[in-house]
């Protein structure tokens, strides 16, 4: 009996530390799964799902693992604040998400002082040295990349509409400051208008930009509201070249826009499409073949969002590997401020040259939308620079 004592003694002192070692590493995200942003919610939230696995294969986090823990904003920013708080009341040393400007806008006040916070939106722009960072790409960097492709097409007549909101008016002043601006004074802007999200038609805005006579079209938003624009162009007999946010870069939409898509659609993106020509072998070129070998046996065909996900996770999880098991958000901070030449499907990050984004313009490339290949061709080099046949 006595050594049956000593044993289950044993046995209960040694729980606690068998407890510990099977915990998760719990990576929290915010993100909207219903609502006019689950279109981008959705394809995030797969990306992760798949990066998960793939963390978890090789090792996990400091022997955990990794399970990230999802909370639907339901594309509303106050909802999004609600869960933030919630949330941040766990001291958790980072947050993934949200997907869309507004969102990330209404919660990156709560982290003045951590946790970080690492916005999947390529819209929001971050302070250098904050706990508020940005995937992929800037929008003003991707507008940047587009007109230098107008002007060596020769499409110096720009007509731009978008949306009323967060969205919409981040590309209105990026346009605005870059139209006739050093690199880009062979653009001018001849045209504009906005429309609300929830507008049905957009056919008088159309019909107004029509009238400008422009070489090229840009329609600046994201989700439903571009459909609308798609629709009244078509509608309206618009034959010149579109072009639009890579925040609609999904096969989904392409699929949904189909009947009236564009006869030319261009799309601005960072460089994650695997590569038409022959490439040198490197860190980038395996951070592309792991990105898509985690989807190979799936029905998922990832695209743009998958991308916006997929690279800060990357960034992240790397990070918390190499500090210690109880970093803290100023330690994730420090580390990510010093680091340089790290690999991701989206390009080399360097965050002592862009903080708090890694990315500028010279990993922006033009892409084109094939209908018949049903997937996007990069036909310019990095910078927008049209390629050579």
């Amino acid at each position: 009996m006595r050594a049956r004592t000593i044993v289950v003694a044993a046995t209960l002192l040694a729980w606690p530390s068998f407890a510990q070692a099977a915990d998760t590493q719990d990576i929290n995200v915010i993100l909207p799964l219903t609502g006019g942003g689950a279109f981008l919610g959705k394809a995030e939230q797969q990306s992760l799902q798949r990066y998960e696995r793939l963390v978890n294969s090789t090792g996990g986090i400091h022997g955990k693992t990794l399970k990230f823990v999802f909370h639907d904003d339901q594309s509303s920013p106050q909802v999004a604040v609600q869960l933030a708080n919630q949330v941040k009341a766990g001291s958790p040393p980072v947050i993934l998400g949200s997907a869309l400007v507004a969102l990330c806008n209404a919660m990156a006040p709560l982290m003045k002082e951590g946790p970080l916070l690492y916005c999947f939106s390529p819209g929001i722009q971050p302070a250098g040295g904050s706990f508020i960072y940005s995937s992929s790409t800037s929008t003003k960097e991707l507008a940047g990349a587009l007109l230098r492709y107008f002007g060596h097409k020769g499409w110096k007549k720009v007509a731009l509409i978008t949306t009323t909101d967060a969205t919409g008016q981040d590309a209105n002043r990026n346009f605005k400051t870059l139209v006739g601006s050093e690199g880009h004074k062979d653009v001018e802007l001849v045209a504009e208008a906005q429309m609300n999200p929830a507008d049905v038609s957009a056919a008088a805005q159309i019909q107004r930009l029509k009238g400008a006579n422009p070489d090229v079209l840009v329609a600046w938003s994201t989700g439903g509201p571009v459909g609308t624009i798609f629709k009244a162009i078509h509608d309206a007999g618009v034959e010149v070249p579109v072009a639009t946010t890579n925040g609609n870069m999904t096969y989904a939409q392409m699929t949904q826009y189909a009947p009236f898509l564009p006869k030319e659609l261009y799309i601005p993106s960072a460089d994650w499409l695997k590569p038409s020509r022959p490439v040198e072998a490197g860190d980038a070129s395996k951070a592309k073949d792991a990105f898509f070998a985690a989807f190979e046996g799936t029905d998922i065909k990832p695209d743009g969002p998958a991308t916006y996900a997929w690279d800060p996770a990357l960034l992240v999880v790397e990070a918390l590997r190499k500090l210690k098991a109880d970093a803290s958000a100023e330690d994730l901070r420090a580390y990510l401020r010093e680091l340089k030449g790290f690999a991701g499907v989206n390009g080399y990050y360097d965050f002592k040259a862009v903080p708090n984004r890694g990315l500028d313009e010279s990993n922006v490339v033009v892409t084109r939308w094939d209908p018949a290949a049903q997937a996007w061709a990069v036909v310019s080099d990095p910078l927008g620079i049209p390629r050579v046949p």
